[in-house]
């Protein structure tokens, strides 16, 4: 029987099984065959938390989820259509996350007596009706895998891990995507050093789909249209690979040579390795021994006329700390990122979180001001990444670039910028100076408070540097107490001024009047634009604005707030950009924060709108 396809306008798949059944490299697939598709999509990555958790319990379930459509996504989804479940432990960690009547694809393999006691199963709940609510199709993956590839000759170890290749095959056939895609890849990937897993995991995903086809354990398949995007040139990128690009960008279009120096951590470490990848830009990557030498060496790189960056998370960030206050003390162009996780302490490693943002703006010794800025989705990290280098280098100022877990690990379509398009970045080094000269001052300012970018070993530009006050202009060590209370202020003075070169705050959504604002920060971007869009159309009288730029504020964000009778800021923290609203425009603020290592919902964000607009 030849089913007809169902059209549908978005559609959450969730796939998860144990850390070594290949989930993220399935969801990965799924994602870029369907970016090839022209469906317009966003992801979220879960890991788990535990590095090496036991094999089958709840704590070593990896999942992917994807959500796609025709029409905008600005969030992976809030529940799942679809749950692919490898074992027990799969489906006990994510059945929460599936919609009402939802799918569960379950490999039965995964639910025997062991799967089943790892996972505290009394008994097996494929066969106890406790899933009534829901479509369940069940078949024994691992079977049909070996059963497929009894004559490739591999282990029954290496044929056991292309059992992810069948479910994508029947996902594929589900959902009407072609299977070239992911062949191609495998090619790729194996054709070369192993032809025979080439080999092997391209029939799996054949007869995958084949499976789907032929066996009639579907009532329906599925068809989700193209979407009506900004014509040009696509490809699906994650947040930290966006981070990269925008990195090298900025290097390019400046022509200043980039250094990056760093010490892996999750989830900042695929900074290091696609920066490492693009050596003919002229860039340069340094892998410390420490985060401490990870940023002294960015410092000495900065001073030695680099693009200087050094990316880690928020505990890589607090040992930095005093370096980052010398690199605002020698007023240097340096670019911190911060990849966001859970804290404090090691905290949730792999799990998202908003947390640093008090750390970014005030987490010094002494009065140490630096700009901030922070990406709002996986594609503008490139563009935020861009932004945070234009800002260092032509205000000679250490900037701190904001992302996290969720945008780091996400992925969504990111239409290829023109070099055309992107904005100028003009940074100069100070010229050599003759003999009968005046004596240089290392600390003479221009209109932006930016001191001159004096490259060592240059003509006439000997000057002294460290981290103990300096006098103004001359940058020589001054105890002048007058002189230091001047250098506090007009430090603080410099970062404000920022504020005079960066876009004024717009409305994202709605008007900019009335009587509820959702002010965002970050990687709550897009469940709010969503629920804001999605309650306007209900005609609840609510507008959106979300903040790139954090330190400083723009200029009319107190006009634009005290618009709104009442204004709401939701964060994965337990309040901070509140604070500061509170401290820097003595207004009411509200919070909303969520702290579970998990992105909002829309429909938790829409509950909030309701509840503050139906009093």
């Amino acid at each position: 029987m030849r089913l007809q396809s169902q059209p549908m306008s978005e559609v959450t798949i969730r796939f998860a099984g144990d850390s070594g059944d290949g989930m993220q490299l399935t969801g990965s697939q799924f994602t870029n065959t369907t970016a090839l598709m022209g469906n317009d999509l966003s992801t979220f990555p879960d890991f788990p938390a535990e590095i090496r958790a036991p094999a089958g319990t709840v704590a070593g379930v990896s999942a992917f989820q994807i959500h796609f459509g025709s029409n905008p996504i600005f969030t992976p989804g809030d529940e799942a259509d679809v749950l692919v479940a490898m074992n027990a432990a799969a489906l006990k960690a994510n059945l929460t996350n599936l919609k009402n009547g939802g799918l569960i694809i379950a490999n039965t393999a995964g639910f025997d007596k062991k799967n089943l006691s790892l996972a505290k199963y009394d008994v097996n709940p494929l066969e106890d009706n406790s899933l009534a609510g829901h479509q369940v199709i069940k078949f024994d993956v691992s079977k049909l895998t070996s059963e497929s590839l009894k004559e490739s000759g591999l282990t029954p170890k290496d044929i056991d891990r292309a059992k992810n290749m069948f479910v994508l095959g029947v996902l594929y056939w589900l959902y009407s995507r072609p299977l070239e895609p992911s062949v191609q890849f495998i090619e790729k990937k194996f054709g070369k050093k192993a032809p025979e897993i080439a080999a092997a995991n391209i029939k799996v995903l054949n007869d995958g789909y084949t499976f789907g086809e032929a066996t009639e354990i579907f009532t329906s398949r599925f068809e989700v249209k193209q979407a009506s995007i900004e014509a040009g040139t696509y490809r699906n990128i994650t947040g930290n690979e966006a981070t990269v690009l925008g990195l090298v960008a900025a290097a390019e279009k400046s022509g200043i040579p980039l250094f990056y120096g760093s010490y892996p951590i999750t989830p900042a470490s695929d900074i290091l390795h696609g920066l490492a990848k693009h050596k003919q830009f002229n860039v340069r990557t340094f892998q410390a021994e420490d985060e401490i030498a990870a940023i002294a060496t960015t410092i000495g790189a900065a001073f030695g006329g680099s693009l200087a960056v050094t990316g880690s998370s928020g505990p890589g960030i607090a040992l930095k700390g005093e370096a980052i206050g010398l690199a605002i003390m020698l007023e240097l162009p340096l670019v911190v990122v911060n990849v966001q996780r859970g804290g404090p302490s090691t905290g949730l490693p792999t799990k998202t979180e908003q947390s640093d943002l008090m750390q970014a703006v005030y987490g010094r010794n002494g009065e140490a001001p630096m700009v901030v800025v922070a990406a709002k989705s996986p594609a503008d990290c490139f563009d935020t990444a861009y932004e945070a280098c234009r800002i260092a280098l032509e205000h000679m100022i250490p900037v701190m670039f904001l992302s996290d877990g969720y945008l780091g690990n996400g992925s969504e379509p990111w239409l290829f910028p023109k070099e055309a398009d992107l904005q100028s970045i003009t940074a100069k080094y100070e010229p050599s100076r003759e003999e009968d000269a005046e004596p240089f001052k290392p600390y003479r300012r221009d209109a932006k408070l930016a001191r001159p970018w004096a490259i060592p070993g240059t003509k006439g530009l000997e000057h002294r540097i460290g981290g103990i006050e300096k006098q103004n202009e001359t940058g020589n060590i001054s105890y002048d107490p007058a002189n230091h209370e001047f250098m506090v202020k007009l430090r603080a003075e410099k970062r404000d001024r920022v504020a005079d070169y960066i876009p004024m705050q717009d409305i994202d959504n709605g008007k900019d009047h009335g009587k509820l604002l959702f002010l965002t920060w970050g990687s709550t971007y897009g469940s709010v634009k969503t629920a804001v869009h999605e309650a306007r159309l209900e005609g609840y009288d609510v507008s959106h604005a979300h903040l790139r730029y954090l330190s400083p504020f723009p200029k009319n964000l107190e006009y634009i707030l005290k618009g709104f009778d009442k204004v709401v800021i939701p964060e994965l923290n337990n309040g901070q950009l509140v604070k500061m609203i509170r401290d820097q425009f003595l207004i009411p603020a509200e919070g909303f924060n969520k702290i579970k290592g998990m992105p909002f919902t829309v429909s938790e964000v829409k509950q909030k709108i309701y509840e503050l607009l139906n009093k």
